[in-house]
């Protein structure tokens, strides 16, 4: 098993928090993991991006190469289409479709919109409403968009779970059980 993941978001959006949780979970599923993060200017809204590589046998490079990547997760759709490159052909993206519009010449979003759906793996989703339904915050959009990455991933659904647990136990209980029902809302939206 190998699972090559680019995350990508803008600073604050809770891109490494994803990686915290898949990592968590892959070592606790005795996986190797690597992982390389370019934080960006993240205090001021800029872009943020980690690669995550994880392998049921050693991974000598923390970094992933052009046209090497399975997955994008990303919290921003621009944000996305930065990596697209790296992503392999039959490779998936898993986005919000919110945008966060931090430069003067944001693209017309529905352009990123449909260079999004020209690729022929994707998920798009509207991660802060499917927040809000779950009963969770909006913040907790990163943990909806986790929940629809889940079928790509080739993580157990229920390790990303005890994954959430542990990861934000100290938080309290109302916190896990937040994150938790978003990572249900996304990972509903995905399977269907």
């Amino acid at each position: 098993m190998k699972c090559d993941i680019i995350l990508a978001g803008v600073g604050g959006q809770g891109i490494l928090s994803i990686a915290t949780v898949i990592g968590e979970a892959a070592l606790n599923e005795g996986w190797y993991l690597k992982q390389a993060e370019v934080h960006g200017m993240s205090q001021r809204g800029g872009d943020v991006q980690s690669n995550l590589r994880l392998s049921d046998e050693p991974i000598h490079s923390d970094l992933i190469t052009k046209g090497g990547a399975d997955l994008i997760i990303s919290l921003e759709p621009l944000e996305a289409l930065r990596y697209v490159q790296s992503l392999k052909p039959d490779g998936w993206i898993v986005t919000n479709e919110t945008p966060f519009v931090n430069i003067p010449n944001y693209p017309d979003i529905n352009e990123v919109i449909a260079h999004i759906r020209s690729h022929k793996n994707h998920v798009l989703l509207n991660c802060e409403e499917l927040a809000k339904a779950a009963g969770a915050p909006s913040q907790a959009a990163n943990m909806v968009l986790l929940g629809a990455a889940i079928p790509m991933l080739g993580i157990d659904h229920d390790k990303i779970i005890a994954g959430i647990s542990r990861v934000f136990a100290r938080k309290g209980e109302a916190i896990v059980n937040s994150n938790i029902a978003a990572v249900e809302a996304g990972y509903h939206v995905s399977i269907k």
